[in-house]
Parts: C-alpha cells; sequence; structure tokens
C-alpha cells in the first residue's frame, strides 16, 4: 500500500461518536482539549471555531474541519461572543435559544484510533485540516458531503451505520485533499507526499521496509545529493529520513506485539532487524521498556501515554 493507506490501516481510525451540533441567536461553548480526533462538517448555516491562541475560523455549509488531536477551542455564533464552559457529550446538543428552528445545524463528534500507535498520528499530520465548502463542491469530497447531508435527515434503515462509514471516508478524502491541496501545511508525512522527490523515497520505505536503507540509498531514489536530500526530507517531513525509517518500523512492531500471532524473531526480520536481540535493544532504547513489557502493559490496561513512541 501507498504510504497514506499504511497509516489509515495501522491506525484503524473509526467514528466513535457523531451528533447533531445546533444553535439559534447568540451562543458560545468552550472546551478543553482532549485526545481524540475530533471533526465537524457543517450541514447549514455557520459558526466560528477558535482553536487554542488562533484567529477565529469561519465554518460555513459544506465545510469539514478535522482536527488530528483537539486543543481547547470554542464555538460561537460570532467572534467575540461570551463562550461558556462545556463538556463532550454523545448525545445531540442545542445551543442558544431552544424555541424556534436552528440557524446553525452540524455534524460533529471524534475518531477512535489504535491507541499503540496514536502518537505517529501526531508525529505525522498537521493540527488543523480545513476543507471548506468551496474547494469541496463539485469533486469526490463535496459529493461525500451531499451524501453525508441528506443521509442526517432520512430515516432509512442502517442510516447509523451510514453515516460512520460516510465519516470514515470523509476523513481519508480530507487526508488525501491536504495532500493534493496547494494550502501551506506544517512539516510531516502529508506535507512529505506533496513533494514527489520525497513521495519517492516514502514509497519506498513503505514497500519494502525490511531493507536497510542507508540516507545515501534514499538519496538515489530521490535523484539527490546525500546532503540535499537529507536536509529537504527534514525540512518537509520534520524528522531525518532515518528517524523516519526507524519510527515506522517501531509502529509496525507495536501493532504485531499487540496482535500476538507472531515471534520476535519474526517480527524483527519483517520490519529489517538482524535479529530479535538487535529488535528488543532498538525497542526498548526507544520506548523504555522490553517488547515483552509493552504487550503485557497493554494487555494489563496501562495507558498509552506511558508507551508511546517519543
Amino acid at each position: 500500500m501507498d504510504p497514506l493507506s499504511d497509516i489509515i490501516a495501522l491506525l484503524r481510525p473509526r467514528a466513535a461518536i457523531a451528533k447533531p451540533i445546533s444553535g439559534r441567536g447568540q451562543w458560545g461553548v468552550r472546551y478543553r482539549s482532549y485526545d481524540p480526533p475530533g471533526f465537524t462538517v457543517v450541514l447549514t448555516g455557520e459558526a466560528w471555531v477558535t482553536l487554542g491562541n488562533q484567529e477565529p475560523l469561519r465554518i460555513a455549509e459544506g465545510d469539514f474541519l478535522l482536527l488530528p488531536t483537539t486543543p481547547a477551542f470554542s464555538l460561537c455564533s460570532k467572534p467575540g461572543t461570551p463562550c461558556m464552559p462545556a463538556e463532550p457529550l454523545a448525545e445531540a446538543v442545542r445551543h442558544g435559544d431552544q424555541e424556534g428552528d436552528p440557524d446553525f445545524v452540524a455534524l460533529g463528534g471524534s475518531f477512535s484510533i489504535e491507541s499503540a500507535n496514536a502518537s505517529l498520528l501526531l508525529a505525522l499530520l498537521p493540527d488543523a485540516i480545513h476543507v471548506p465548502a468551496s474547494a469541496g463542491r463539485g469533486t469526490r469530497f463535496g459529493r461525500l458531503i451531499e451524501l453525508l447531508s441528506e443521509e442526517c435527515v432520512s430515516n432509512y434503515p442502517g442510516k447509523e451505520l451510514i453515516i460512520q462509514r460516510l465519516l470514515e471516508t470523509l476523513l481519508v478524502e480530507a487526508l488525501r485533499w491536504d495532500i493534493i491541496g496547494n494550502n501551506a501545511a506544517s512539516a510531516g508525512l502529508l506535507n512529505g507526499l506533496r513533494d514527489p522527490a520525497i513521495a519517492r523515497v516514502l514509497r519506498a520505505i513503505h514497500e519494502d521496509v525490511r531493507t536497510r536503507w542507508t540516507v545515501a540509498d534514499l538519496a538515489g531514489i530521490a535523484g539527490k545529493s546525500r546532503s540535499g536530500f537529507a536536509a529537504r526530507f527534514n525540512e518537509v517531513v520534520g524528522c531525518a529520513p532515518i528517524e523516519y525509517l526507524a519510527r515506522w518500523r517501531i509502529a509496525l512492531a507495536k501493532q504485531a506485539l499487540l496482535n500476538g500471532a507472531k515471534s520476535l524473531d519474526r517480527i524483527a526480520d519483517d520490519i529489517g532487524y538482524e535479529s530479535a536481540s538487535a529488535f528488543s535493544t532498538a525497542f526498548s532504547k526507544r520506548l523504555g521498556c522490553s517488547p515483552g513489557r509493552f504487550a503485557r502493559g497493554y494487555v494489563a490496561g496501562v495507558s498509552p501515554g506511558l508507551l508511546a513512541v517519543s
């Protein structure tokens, strides 16, 4: 698979919560930060989102906003509206005037992802992806938004399942849109996939993680000098090429350990280590625990934050 498909498959995103959010008149709410990736699809009207200390962002009908990790944010009818503290809920939420038809309707919620590699998402993706309706209209993304809007107001059997699957498809489309779009992005995997030379290198790593790649090997694939390639890779992806390779190998190893179907020797061979001993040493150095302790910790319910790749 290509690098983006590899990572999506590893993270196994699923729309954990999808609820209607509506408002009428003047209203504003403020939420604390929380870990799961959050999303908002605006079905009707407009509102303003302020992420942390950033400038307010207008979101309007047909817009999609994806937050790989959800910082403290406010949502309000107009900039400058006082915001009341609120807690995320799993059921429908109505803000402002409780009588009359709402002038703002959205579908919002969060995605659950495989916790063992949640840090991979944060390290490789931008802080936020905003797909405005003007960019998505007339495209596959716009058609998905239309299908989602239709499903939300329907009473067809299987409605909840279809909404969930459409949201999961929108997640992948948003990530793909960010790659092919011309919007500026912070360093990360999506930014790297925009650069043809770096994209070739990323595909080579993902297609054959067992190879004992060197910077010189990868520079040859990119068609650049060793030093020029290393500098460019670090600039667009946010880490050195061999560091990216190491992170991806460890991510695959973590998933294999949690699946529990392979021996350490097999895992080591699959991801390019000479032996189980070499793999265990590299794993322990990066995570601060042995592969066995890592697997047992997850079975016992140890917080993923204590065992995440740094």
